[in-house]
């Protein structure tokens, strides 16, 4: 424990040292990475295993693995302010994540992950619903263009519809919310803080709905469900990172890392092989995105 502990602060120690894009892009190809695994080993059991069952595993296997840092540093070490907001975080995950699991029983990795990148498209639009921003011509445009690439992907009358398209949606929608959450949370908070309450908050959530869809699993189902626990702990605690390193504009410049990680999995261990529309409407969302996410800290940095 006390290798990997320091083999961890000592590989932090040195991505601090890079420049900030540098640092941006390391922590979103990790997330990424992590991600996509935890779709590979859900698929793996989904099959007998009900989403929300692997939700709660998932939970359950991440805090035993992080149990000896609990012992080690004690209760303190995991405090947390506005307990609320993290509370309400760890409830739209849950949910989030049954969507996000399901989606991928349902469709290739590289077009769930394509779905998930319209996230800054979604949210400048809540904004400008709920937080009467007023927005731009560029920024309307940018928008357009981000349905536009979502549309390229999903090609409705041209292929059939996919229920899983609406569970990535679901997803789009938590994980949107999210965002903005743990941007909050991680200036008054700890990146281990957040992992351990992020799946503590989850834990008892997917008890109660395993409850009416129990199945006993196999020792090799535990054992995939338990590598989803661990990686999602470390991607969560990688994310934390991430938002503490750079600036939201810079990661998301990098959050597109995660298509070419999910077409080279899908290929090799499902063999699937993504229709050239899905690059192409990837494409138009990562650069409606990146220029979205743009302007938002043009805006920010003119307020200030």
């Amino acid at each position: 424990m006390n290798d990997r502990k320091f083999i961890t602060a000592r590989i932090e120690e040195w991505v601090g040292t890079w420049p900030t894009a540098l640092q941006a892009a390391f922590w979103m190809l990790i997330i990424g990475t992590l991600v996509t695994f935890t779709l590979v080993f859900a698929r793996r059991v989904s099959p007998e295993i009900h989403v929300f069952e692997i939700v709660f595993f998932r939970s359950l296997f991440a805090l035993l693995f992080a149990a000896p840092m609990l012992i080690k540093k004690g209760v303190s070490s995991i405090r947390i302010n506005r307990p609320g907001l993290v509370t309400f975080r760890g409830g739209l995950a849950f949910f989030g994540s049954a969507a996000f699991f399901y989606a991928a029983t349902l469709m290739p990795l590289a077009d769930v992950t394509s779905i998930i990148f319209i996230r800054p498209i979604v949210a400048t639009v809540a904004a400008i619903i709920f937080l009467h921003e007023i927005v731009g011509l560029r920024r309307w445009s940018a928008i357009l263009c981000g349905v536009i690439g979502a549309l390229i992907i999903v090609r409705p009358g041209f292929a059939d519809l996919n229920i899983g398209v609406l569970f990535a949606l679901v997803t789009v929608c938590t994980l949107t919310w999210n965002t903005i959450n743990l941007k909050v949370l991680t200036r008054h908070n700890t990146s281990d803080a957040l992992a351990v309450w992020h799946m503590a908050v989850m834990m008892p959530l997917g008890g109660i709905a395993c409850l009416f869809v129990w199945t006993t699993p196999t020792l090799e189902q535990l054992f995939w469900m338990f590598l989803i626990g661990v990686f999602e702990l470390f991607s969560q605690r990688a994310m934390s990172r991430g938002y503490k390193a750079a600036d939201t504009t810079v990661l998301m410049a990098f959050t597109f890392l995660r298509l070419p990680v999910a077409a080279v999995l899908g290929f090799f261990l499902f063999g699937e092989v993504p229709e050239i529309w899905v690059w192409v409407g990837a494409a138009v969302i990562a650069a409606s995105s990146i220029y979205i996410a743009h302007r938002e800290s043009v805006t920010a940095k003119a307020k200030s």
